[in-house]
């Protein structure tokens, strides 16, 4: 991970983000309200995110479902699908208490390996870092902002 100044980071301003009010929130495949911890209510609110602000279709959002790894089970937080079936997004939702690092990046880095996503996405809620893999060339970029 490189130092915030040289990172493209997004600072959520949107209200609706206000992480003090985490005791409930309305779960997206549910479609109910649940009471939850704090990275069940960055998860949630980052799938209100990308399906209002971002207009990624509902229908190809997937949420925690496991992966196995090295044949061990791991869980992902978000993974936006495009219409063929290929992974467009990967997010990665921590507690807005825990600052994102390059632990979080390994973190990530590792489901992808599996996933072969196009984006990435890392937020605790109070951050957000999207990066763009380039797998011909072999590096990623840090993108300002997500688009669909």
């Amino acid at each position: 991970i490189q130092d915030d100044d040289e990172m493209n980071v997004h600072t959520a301003i949107d209200t609706s983000w206000n992480y003090l009010a985490f005791n409930s929130v309305y779960h997206f495949e549910l479609e109910k309200n649940i009471l939850t911890n704090k990275e069940e209510w960055v998860r949630q609110n980052c799938v209100k995110f990308l399906i209002n602000e971002k207009n990624f279709p509902s229908i190809l959002i997937n949420i925690e479902k496991t992966i196995k790894i090295n044949k061990i089970n791991k869980r992902y937080d978000i993974v936006v699908y495009k219409p063929d079936g290929r992974i467009k997004l990967l997010v990665e939702c921590k507690s807005p208490e825990i600052k994102i690092n390059q632990k979080t990046f390994d973190q990530i880095a590792v489901y992808n390996m599996n996933l072969k996503s196009e984006l990435l996405m890392v937020t605790n809620g109070l951050e957000h870092y999207y990066c763009q893999i380039n797998y011909e060339k072999g590096y990623y970029t840090f993108l300002k902002d997500l688009k669909n």
